[in-house]
């Protein structure tokens, strides 16, 4: 456990959910554009990409934002993986695929980053929620010891 008066990187999280929303689809959009040049393809560079994309955001969002975060892995890699498939759908599927058949071709392709990704996002949440509710019981319990509390006093 940490000292009374610092703070954990779990209880750091202070970001709006619509900014962590908007910043998660710049960066996965991003991911995957250096991945296509650097590949002509999105692949395995993008998954790790999002995983860490998925860990970071959880991580970043004020508490009580957490269920845009919650949602947000699928919605990222669904939106990612349309604006590939309306502008270069050969990234993600086949040359000749539509849209709605590239969409499909790029989730099933990228389904266990996807998969990891969310449960790393709510798993990281999940750490979040239980590490508030640890410091309110712990400040409940001894007042003394708050979160801007120095640390110990001597007697006066």
């Amino acid at each position: 456990m940490s000292l009374p008066g610092t703070r954990t990187v779990w209880e750091e999280g202070h970001e709006p959910g619509r900014e962590v929303a908007s910043l998660g689809i710049a960066l996965a959009l991003t991911a995957a554009a250096i991945d296509i040049l650097l590949t002509g393809e999105v692949g395995w560079l993008f998954d790790l990409g999002f995983l860490a994309l998925c860990a970071a955001l959880a991580l970043v969002v004020r508490p009580r934002d957490a269920f845009t975060v919650g949602v947000l892995p699928p919605l990222l890699m669904l939106a990612t993986f349309l604006l590939l498939a309306m502008s270069r759908a050969d990234s993600i599927a086949e040359a000749d695929d539509g849209v709605v058949q590239a969409v499909v071709s790029g989730l099933s392709h990228h389904s266990a980053a996807l998969v990891v990704g969310y449960l790393i996002a709510l798993g990281v949440l999940a750490v979040r929620h239980r590490i508030r509710e640890i410091r309110a019981f712990d400040d409940e319990l001894d007042p003394d010891l708050s979160r801007n509390d120095p640390g110990p006093r001597l007697p006066v």
